[in-house]
């Protein structure tokens, strides 16, 4: 759950819980479901996002499929058609809120509980907006923003009064007066709609693929960032040939390794500096520890709530993870002679230090860069982690 700086409805500045279990509607709520989704069957979806109703995998990304409670999703999809809107929007909207009922914050999912904005429930309502907005979508004769069925549909009426589907940007920024919410909420959208995003074209003379043809590259990656999204065959990352801040995706990486990948070049031209703390999203440099939180919350691996309510530093990755090194991703850390970590992700390492470090492009710049020495700098004693399954 994660506040605008103008709070309407929701909690505070900044993002507050850890990811933990998921929410259940009950079996009367489920049953109403389907009767609600089997009276839609006619109803039009207005957006990229759209699709028929029945099929919860029908215009659905394998993220969403994989990552959305399918009690959820079969939720998002039925308010959208009801409204006209697109369900990836409302997705994404529950995905910053309490990432779809899975938020340890009681406000979340606790009957009548709110936090200090008095916001409340999954989409994160006040009880004014609430009155004005609140629909009963799950036909039981209650509006109550707590039960994921009204709120859904609630969070779908409100979108709608405020411009949607004509402004999607207006009625989110609505919905919470943010830029940065706009962003991250269109960004999940973008993750979550099953249509891929063109793959980035290889210019002529590069010399580089573009991951067409390339079985295992996930070319949708090129639909969320604005930086270049070349692929190499096999299993380790390349730096591209004459521009040093540009790393080739490995093809044969799972996906999340393919995005931390992305993740480390977007983040290639800021300098070293302490602003990416506690929350590295936008930040205007980035030190090693924002470095490393930034790629693994860009990769889905850490949730932002709990980047931000921890704040991570160097010394906090000497025992987070699992001990060794990872099958695609190792996490050096170290608190003598200084605090220091930084990050190999498929063979390329990720770093803010260079002083002796690097041979590569970029041996004599600070901040997040690609260096590219043959071996781990042995200038400290590395407590050696990786991510979990990675």
């Amino acid at each position: 759950m994660i506040a605008g700086s103008v709070a309407t409805r929701r909690a505070w500045p900044g993002g507050a819980v850890t990811v933990s279990v998921g929410a259940s509607l009950g079996l009367a709520a489920v049953f109403m479901l389907i009767a609600v989704v089997a009276g839609m069957g006619s109803a039009s979806l207005a957006g990229s996002g759209g699709g028929d109703v029945g099929g919860a995998g029908d215009g659905a990304s394998a993220l969403a499929l994989r990552e959305i409670p399918p009690e959820y999703l079969r939720l998002y999809r039925a308010a959208g058609a009801r409204y006209g809107l697109d369900w990836a929007i409302l997705a994404g909207i529950g995905k910053v809120e309490c990432d779809h009922g899975r938020d340890h914050d009681p406000s979340c999912t606790h009957e009548g509980a709110v936090n200090s904005a008095g916001a409340g429930g999954p989409m994160q309502f006040i009880a004014s907006t609430w009155a004005t907005y609140g629909v009963d979508g799950d036909g039981d004769g209650r509006r109550d923003r707590w039960d994921p069925a009204d709120a859904i549909y609630g969070a779908a009426n409100d979108l709608h009064a405020s411009g949607a589907p004509g402004n999607y940007r207006t009625a989110i920024f609505s919905y919470d007066h943010a830029d940065w919410y706009v962003a991250e909420v269109q960004r999940w959208a973008a993750k979550y709609r099953g249509p891929p995003a063109a793959p980035a074209p290889r210019e002529e003379g590069e010399g580089v693929m573009d991951g067409e043809g390339l079985a295992g590259a996930d070319t949708r990656l090129a639909g969320e960032t604005s930086t270049p999204v070349h692929f190499v065959a096999g299993e380790r990352a390349l730096l591209e040939p004459g521009d040093g801040r540009v790393a080739l995706i490995p093809a044969g990486a799972p996906a999340v390794v393919q995005e931390m990948v992305v993740a480390g070049n977007e983040i290639q031209e800021l300098p070293y500096g302490p602003n990416g703390h506690p929350d590295p999203r936008g930040a205007t440099d980035e030190d090693c520890s924002s470095t490393l939180n930034y790629v693994l919350y860009r990769s889905g691996v850490r949730p932002i709530e709990e980047i931000v309510r921890d704040n991570p530093l160097a010394q906090d990755y000497v025992h987070w993870g699992a001990p060794g090194p990872g099958r695609w991703v190792t996490i050096y850390a170290t608190t003598s002679p200084t605090d220091h970590v930084f990050v190999v992700i498929a063979g390329l390492r990720l770093d803010t230090s260079h002083d002796g470090t690097d041979v590569g492009p970029n041996r004599g710049e600070d901040g997040p860069r690609w260096r590219i020495l043959d071996h781990i700098p042995t200038w400290a004693h590395w407590s050696v982690r990786h991510p979990p399954g990675l």
